[in-house]
């Protein structure tokens, strides 16, 4: 008995389908959602946002928002949200680099400059976790899902 999922951001709808099962970064720690999940309303945290149909897993970049399980539906609202087949791993690394070597450098500015700069740096770092996912996934090394293996790659 599946659960629907949608996954939304301000720009559009990124994903609608029937899915066996939701892993989500909320702010209080990952979040595993079944069918028949209570109602509950979570915020998200910048994470990996996992959803698995069958064998079949799909991987999400999210940049917060909030969550709302009712009625076997998941609705996530996403500040940003990328599918791991959209992440352009090489751009991510760019990003990366250039916000470390800001912050090797000394930060120009302020404290709030400082925390842009240091989101700036965990949102590359995301994607490229994320991206790389669907690299291992298409050289034919699919992983099987255990939960223990996502807190490896932390």
């Amino acid at each position: 008995m599946p659960i629907r999922c949608e996954i939304i951001t301000q720009e559009r709808l990124l994903f609608d389908e029937q899915v066996d099962l939701v892993i989500a970064p909320a702010s209080a720690g990952e979040m595993t959602i079944l069918p028949q999940h209570a109602p509950v309303v979570a915020q998200l945290d910048f994470g990996e946002l996992v959803v698995r149909t069958g064998d079949t897993e799909e991987y999400f970049a999210i940049g917060g928002g909030v969550l709302q399980v009712a009625n076997d539906h998941i609705l996530v609202l996403a500040d940003s949200a990328e599918q791991a087949d959209e992440i352009d791993i090489s751009r991510a690394e760019e990003a990366r680099q250039r916000a470390q070597q800001i912050m090797e450098e000394g930060v120009p500015g302020d404290a709030a400059d400082y925390a842009a700069l240091q989101a700036s740096l965990k949102r590359a770092n995301l994607l490229m976790k994320v991206g790389r996912r669907r690299q291992r996934t298409q050289t034919g090394a699919m992983r099987t899902a255990q939960f223990s293996d996502r807190s490896e790659d932390e």
